[in-house]
């Protein structure tokens, strides 16, 4: 009897940044169970976990380097690393706005130039933005880093397409993570207010769109931008208007 329900990237290799918890480590044991071999990397020495810096040029390279060796080719990416910064525009400095950008958009790009060299057509790219870059969030350090991955998407799944090469975005609201739960509880209770469905997401409801753009069943989907948030970023602010006006 054959398999109704076959593993979607079996046998593919695929890199995943910012894997040691939350997001990047679900996406991994997602990945892992479609029957992706995947390189899990941290900048921290989590166990299986490779060590990778996203804003070196150096680690990239030679994480470049040892994939060649060993596999020959990668078949997708998930840049996933990224962090956060609270500060709003009066009070953020220009290192904060430097030290956010190198994570959030130099490590992407870092990431497309060392591994793209090693896809074929058919590989896939996923970037992982946020809801902050469909809006004015406060915190301008990461909003205008997730603004800028944005234009770099844009302008990677442009050059690449003529490779076979895809590129797509998701855009997580609030999800329950290390990252979110750092935030004060006035954060979350105004989200979830926000949020037409009433609720935070998890990781598990991010996880099966990765796993789909990565696979080939999202074969002509290149240069998409993918909320995942509850509907959070689809009412363009009206949502309080709209409660306000409820009988």
């Amino acid at each position: 009897m054959s398999d109704l329900h076959p593993k979607r990237l079996l046998g593919k290799v695929v890199v995943v940044t910012g894997a040691a918890r939350g997001q990047g480590a679900a996406e991994t044991d997602a990945l892992t169970r479609e029957g992706a071999r995947v390189i899990a990397t941290d900048v921290t020495d989590a166990p299986g976990c490779r060590r990778l810096d996203v804003t070196s040029d150096k680690e990239w390279a030679r994480l470049a380097a040892e994939l060649g060796e060993s596999y020959g080719q990668v078949h997708g990416l998930v840049n996933n690393a990224g962090v956060t910064w609270r500060a709003r525009i009066d009070d953020v400095r220009p290192e904060d706005m430097a030290r956010v950008h190198a994570v959030n958009v130099t490590g992407p790009l870092l990431g497309i130039q060392h591994l793209t060299p090693l896809m074929r057509a058919g590989a896939s790219i996923v970037n992982v933005g946020s809801s902050a870059a469909l809006t004015g969030h406060y915190p301008v350090a990461y909003t205008a880093s997730k603004w800028a991955l944005r234009g770099l998407s844009k302008t990677a799944a442009l050059e690449l397409g003529p490779r076979g090469i895809r590129i797509n975005t998701v855009h997580p609201g609030f999800i329950e993570t290390d990252m979110t739960a750092s935030a004060a509880p006035a954060f979350r209770e105004a989200n979830i207010r926000e949020t037409p469905l009433g609720r935070t997401g998890t990781v598990d409801e991010i996880t099966p769109l990765v796993v789909f753009l990565l696979s080939d069943e999202a074969s002509f989907i290149t240069g998409a931008e993918i909320p995942v948030d509850g509907g959070l970023t689809s009412h363009g602010g009206v949502k309080s208007i709209s409660d306000a006006l409820r009988p």
